[in-house]
């Protein structure tokens, strides 16, 4: 029993006995540092040391991004992405069931599965029914007071200006000879002027340019929208100045007459003049001579 307790003695020894750690210069054992450690100071450091460390690297890898170096682990930017997809694909889910719910209904509409309507007249009536006696008709002071002012005013003011529309005003794309006029039995709804090759198309009135390009049988075809309904249509240029989009003034140039397409018999400008979709006369709107 008494070795038991010397041995304890000689452990508890050992853990508090002195040592001297020394650092020299191997060249003259010159004494640069030298430290007084316990075996036991040993132990408690090295034990501090490794806790520090462990924690220092749980909360790098818990709290900061270089968890994302770690193999198995997964980026935040992957896992939000992930998140909104899961939402987008709920979301077109639900879409998805709405539009296939009513594909049905229309089905069964078409193919005659549903032949009438259920509809509770009594229901509508029973919410519609209100207690007359308990409604307040009398007119308010703010509705008194409207009155008395329309009352007062004037009904006709000499300060009030009179307006008027002005209907839209044409002018003439070129001058020239009208060598073939607009016929309904001939269903020509245009006039031809003849003109020198290069001259000058100019728009009949402010608007936008829905079309221009190339067609094979009346080539370079430009057409412009206006106010009111009115369309303008320039045929057989030989040049267009303008693109899809752009706006025009009255008098801008668009276009140079020409001699293209399959249906061109020479220099000429074939313009048309619709309004509300349907071919008016041109001469009744513009003189071109």
């Amino acid at each position: 029993m008494a070795k038991k307790p010397r041995k304890r003695v000689r452990f508890k020894q050992k853990l508090i006995n002195k040592y001297r750690l020394v650092v020299l210069n191997e060249d003259t054992f010159e004494e640069k540092l030298s430290f007084n450690l316990t075996r036991l100071n040993v132990f408690i450091f090295g034990t501090l040391f490794s806790v520090l460390l462990i924690v220092s690297t749980i909360f790098l890898i818990a709290f900061t991004s270089l968890r994302e170096y770690i193999p198995g682990y997964s980026s935040t930017k992957l896992k939000r992405d992930a998140t909104q997809l899961v939402y987008k694909v709920d979301s077109l889910n639900q879409v998805l069931e709405v539009n296939n719910l009513y594909i049905q209904k229309v089905k069964d509409l078409l193919t005659g599965k549903i032949t009438e309507v259920q509809f509770d007249t009594d229901s509508v009536l029973s919410a519609m029914k209100f207690d007359k006696d308990s409604m307040n008709v009398n007119p308010s002071v703010t509705d008194l007071e409207f009155r008395l002012d329309v009352e007062s005013a004037d009904r006709f003011s000499i300060f009030n200006e009179a307006k008027k529309s002005a209907d839209i005003v044409f002018f003439s794309p070129v001058k020239g000879i009208v060598t073939d006029g607009y016929s309904l039995k001939n269903k020509h709804f245009a006039i031809d002027i003849a003109v020198k090759m290069g001259t000058p198309v100019k728009s009949v009135a402010d608007g936008t340019v829905i079309f221009a390009e190339w067609t094979a049988e009346t080539g370079n075809v430009i057409i412009v929208e206006h106010s009111r309904g009115f369309i303008s249509i320039y045929k057989h240029n030989t040049a267009l100045h303008k693109e899809q989009g752009d706006m025009v003034k009255s008098g801008e140039v668009i276009a140079s007459a020409g001699d293209t397409g399959e249906f061109s018999t020479g220099p000429h400008l074939h313009f048309e003049l619709w309004n509300e979709g349907y071919p008016v006369n041109p001469i009744n709107y513009i003189e071109f001579e």
